[in-house]
Order: C-alpha cells, then sequence, then structure tokens
C-alpha cells in the first residue's frame, strides 16, 4: 500500500515504506514480536502457579501458598516496577538494543526455571525473567507509541492488545498438552525457545527515534526518571491504577490454584471428551475435569474475538470513562468466578472480568502515551507497569495469606483432621492459626492430606471437597477483600476522572 500523504507522526519515517490498515510495517512487526513474547510468557504463567505449590501435583515443587506469594509479589517488583527506570534507558539508548537484551534475559531465565528447584534456585530463575521483561516492556510499548497519533491511538493500543492476546490464547493449549503429556522442564524449554524467535523478528524493521537526549548518563537519566514520577496528579493515577491491579491479577495468579481446589468442571469436560478437543478432559480425583488454563483461556480468547470491536466502539469516548466503567465490569466478573464451584458459572464470571478487561487494560497505556511529554514516551510508558507492580507486589502477598490460611483445599483438610476427627483429639488448643504448623498436629503433609481425610470419614474425593467447602466457606475469605480494594479502586477514579476535566494535560 501506499503511504499516505500525511502521517500526522514524523517518528514514522524510518519505516514508512510499507503501510497497511492505517500502520507502517515497523508498528506490526512490534507486534509480532510482543505476541512471541507473550506466548512463551503464558505458556509459562498460565500453569506455574500449579507447578509452584499444587499439593496433589505428583512433579510440582509443593512450595506453601506463603512462598508462591513471595516468588509471585517479587515478580512483580522486577518485572513492573523496573520498567520505572528501565523506559528512561530504552528512551536514551535506543529501543532495539534494549530488546535485545531483554530478550536474551528472559530465554536465561525459563532455561534456568527448566533445571532450579529450590525455592532460592527457582527465586532467582524468575527474577532474571522479570529482569528481562522490565527491559522489555517500555522498550517495545515506547517504540509502538511513536507510530500512534491522538487520532489512531485507541485502535492502535486495541490492535496491539488483540495480538498480544493472540499468543495468550494460544499459550495454556500447548501448556495444557506439553505439561500433561511430556514434562514440566519441556515446558520451560519450549519458552525459551519461542521467545529467541524474536532474535530474528528484530533485523525486520529500524529502530523508531524516540527523540530523547542521547547525551545523557546513565546517572542523568535515572535523575530525570525520578523527577517526573513525584507529579502528584500522576503518583494518584498511579495509585488509584494500582488497587485496581491488586484485584485484577489475581484471576490469573490465584485462580489456577482456587479452580484446580474447588470448581468442578465435570460436566464441561464430559462435553469435550466426546469431542475434538477430548484432551482438555483429564482425569483427577474427582472424575474427569478441565484443566484450569483452559478454563482460564475464556479470557484470552474473548479478547482475540471482541479486542478490536470494543476499540472501536469506545475510539471517541474519554479514556477515563471507559476505564472507570472497564473497572466496575471486571469487579463483578471476578466476585461471579469467585463465589462458585460450578465451572459454567465460573466461564461467566470470566466473560464479565475479560469485558472488563478489554476496557481497561489498552487504555492505560494509551492514557500515559497521549500524556506523555515529547522525548518520554519510553519513560512514562515504563510508568504504566507501576500499578502492576504495586498492586501486584500487594495482592500476592494478601492472596498468599489469605489462600494459605482460609483457602488452600490441602490446608483445610489438615484444619479438619485436626478440629473435626480423633486425629486432632485434645490438639486444637495447641495450634495457634498458622497453616505450616498443621502437618506436626496432625501427622499429615499437605500433599496427603486430602487422601488422608477420605480415608478417616470415608468420604470419596468430590464429597470431601463439598465437605470442605461448605464447613469454611472459602470463597467469602478469598474473594470478597480483593474484590472490596477493586470497589475503592472504582470510587477513586471517578472522582479523579471528574477532576481531570479542569486539568488540560491530563484530560483524555
Amino acid at each position: 500500500m501506499a503511504t499516505p500523504a500525511n502521517t500526522g507522526n514524523p517518528m514514522q519515517n524510518p519505516n514508512e515504506g510499507f503501510w497497511m490498515f492505517g500502520f507502517p510495517m515497523g508498528y506490526w512487526m512490534l507486534n509480532g514480536i510482543e505476541m512471541f513474547e507473550r506466548m512463551a510468557y503464558f505458556l509459562i504463567r498460565s500453569v506455574v502457579a500449579i507447578y509452584i505449590m499444587q499439593a496433589d501435583e505428583v512433579h510440582g515443587l509443593h512450595f506453601t501458598a506463603g512462598q508462591k506469594g513471595t516468588i509471585y509479589a517479587w515478580w512483580f517488583v522486577f518485572q513492573s516496577i523496573l520498567p520505572m527506570f528501565t523506559g528512561g534507558y530504552a528512551d536514551r539508548y535506543g529501543y532495539k538494543k534494549t530488546l535485545f537484551f531483554a530478550v536474551t534475559l528472559n530465554i536465561a531465565g525459563y532455561v534456568m526455571m527448566a533445571y532450579m528447584t529450590s525455592f532460592w534456585g527457582f527465586f532467582a530463575a524468575i527474577m532474571v525473567l522479570a529482569t528481562g521483561t522490565a527491559f522489555f516492556k517500555p522498550a517495545l510499548q515506547g517504540s509502538l507509541a511513536q507510530n500512534l497519533t491522538k487520532a489512531n491511538s485507541s485502535v492502535g493500543w486495541g490492535i496491539f492488545y488483540w495480538i498480544v492476546n493472540v499468543g495468550a490464547a494460544a499459550a495454556p493449549m500447548m501448556a495444557a498438552f506439553i505439561r500433561t503429556e511430556y514434562s514440566w522442564q519441556l515446558l520451560f524449554l519450549v519458552g525459551g525457545g519461542i521467545t529467541a524467535l524474536n532474535y530474528g523478528m528484530l533485523f525486520t524493521f529500524k529502530d523508531f527515534q524516540s527523540g530523547a537526549d542521547k547525551t545523557e548518563s546513565p546517572l542523568q537519566v535515572f535523575i530525570r526518571t525520578m523527577k517526573n514520577i513525584v507529579e502528584p496528579r500522576l503518583v494518584a493515577w498511579l495509585l488509584i491504577m494500582s488497587c485496581f491491579w491488586l484485584m485484577m491479577y489475581q484471576l490469573w495468579d490465584l485462580h489456577p490454584n482456587f479452580i484446580t481446589d474447588w470448581v468442578d468442571s465435570g460436566h464441561l469436560a464430559g462435553v469435550f471428551q466426546h469431542s475434538v478437543f477430548s484432551s482438555w478432559a483429564i482425569m483427577t480425583d474427582r472424575g474427569m475435569q478441565v484443566p484450569q488454563e483452559i478454563l482460564l483461556n475464556l479470557n484470552a480468547l474473548l479478547i482475540v474475538v471482541f479486542m478490536l470491536i470494543v476499540a472501536k466502539v469506545v475510539a471517541n469516548m474519554r479514556v477515563l470513562a471507559v476505564m472507570t466503567i472497564g473497572m466496575a465490569v471486571a469487579t463483578c466478573g471476578i466476585l461471579v468466578a469467585g463465589l462458585t464451584t460450578s465451572g459454567y458459572i465460573f466461564l461467566l464470571g470470566v466473560a464479565g472480568f475479560s469485558f472488563g478487561e478489554m476496557l481497561t487494560g489498552p487504555k492505560k497505556n494509551e492514557y500515559l502515551g497521549l500524556i506523555a511529554p515529547p522525548g518520554k514516551k519510553g519513560l512514562y510508558l515504563g510508568y504504566v507497569n507501576i500499578p502492576v507492580g504495586i498492586g501486584g507486589f500487594a495482592g500476592s502477598k494478601i492472596a498468599g495469606y489469605l489462600y494459605g490460611h482460609y483457602g488452600e483445599k490441602a490446608v483445610l483438610a489438615q484444619k479438619y483432621l485436626l478440629e473435626h476427627t480423633a486425629i486432632g483429639q485434645g490438639k486444637v488448643s495447641l495450634w495457634d492459626g498458622n497453616p505450616d504448623k498443621l502437618a506436626a498436629l496432625v501427622g499429615v503433609d499437605r500433599p496427603e492430606a486430602m487422601m488422608k481425610l477420605q480415608e478417616v470419614i470415608g468420604m470419596d474425593a468430590i464429597k470431601t471437597t463439598e465437605l470442605l467447602w461448605n464447613t469454611y466457606s472459602p470463597q467469602y475469605y478469598v474473594w470478597l477483600p480483593l474484590a472490596a480494594i477493586g470497589v475503592v479502586a472504582i470510587i477513586a477514579l471517578t472522582i479523579f476522572n471528574q477532576m481531570a476535566k479542569s486539568w488540560k494535560d491530563m484530560d483524555a
């Protein structure tokens, strides 16, 4: 296609030879790079919660919910707080060089995850991966922002979010096959292999110029980064979004364990079992079930189908207003998905959450891209990861505590043995509420707790799961506190939205 006569953005010039649907070649190559990176990332992220802590995963690490919370918390810090600094360096030293460095770190992280099985070894592997992602995100998004103007930013970021989820939708299906048919180790190595495809992609376009000062020293970049972020209104917006992402990320990070423990997808597994999707029905101690990554994958599939439509519908609406609506819809979806054991109702909640995400996720990038001063696109799009880091850190620690104390089925099985069977007779008063001490009191470790409880009370896994659900109500202790934080974010953003109408530089 011919290059448009007036692009409205001089930064597009290095790649203006080929245009498609109003965007230059470099824009589409950047989307492709992001797709491969996200495919590898969600190949691992969609199932690694099971590998880390699920008590009944034979080949897993069997860490506690608290240990998983610590791993995920620092994963968020390195992956999402570091871009606050790496974004400025991407502007200063070049997007492509930064992307090459990031891809290399990501590959190293995946390879380490394949072979590290101790807590600190696996923790180190995650930190290497997270650091690579921290360099990748602002370099990719800052480069992408150079292709967008206010006129096409809604559709541009919508396409970006759509392509990201093409990779994210394919990944869980691959993960379910690899981890069940082969091994966890191969899964991590495949993640590294998919990431390596981006080495070739980086040679398909010329770098985009950021407009930043190329003479700054590393110290000067750091000082500029810190100076910009102390703007009070920006800080307020980042804190509001932190509350929302605190709740939001637990759908992906806590639900894998919650689904495996509590959600009954047997009827849905029966449908898949007699179709071309028979591999999506696996045998468990509760009969045929659908792997959690397949259920959660409805999120990415809906985004693939509807993201571009949603982006077009809201293209002319105020960004902050759209985000507020999205927060409300996502919070309702979180509650519907979290307060049920029915696989079908859970999917309904995921659908609500997904449409809320479509209204909120790409808009946070668009908002900072629009208000960013010239030469600071990468810097500001590094800031966009801060709410994910702060919210993810706090959310992982909160979820680790809540699930470890009140939600994990294996822990509640130990608790039931202590409180309601002869095994715990005379020992209840010795327990101080710390789930790590239950094994010593009842003489049963987490991986064996459900089998022991079934033996003692004479019930199968299905009836035992129902008994624990009805006795301890894990859904209320886990999901109501998280949803309440989401409600606080909605109220705060509503107020910010009204105030921003009087701020020319923040109104979008």
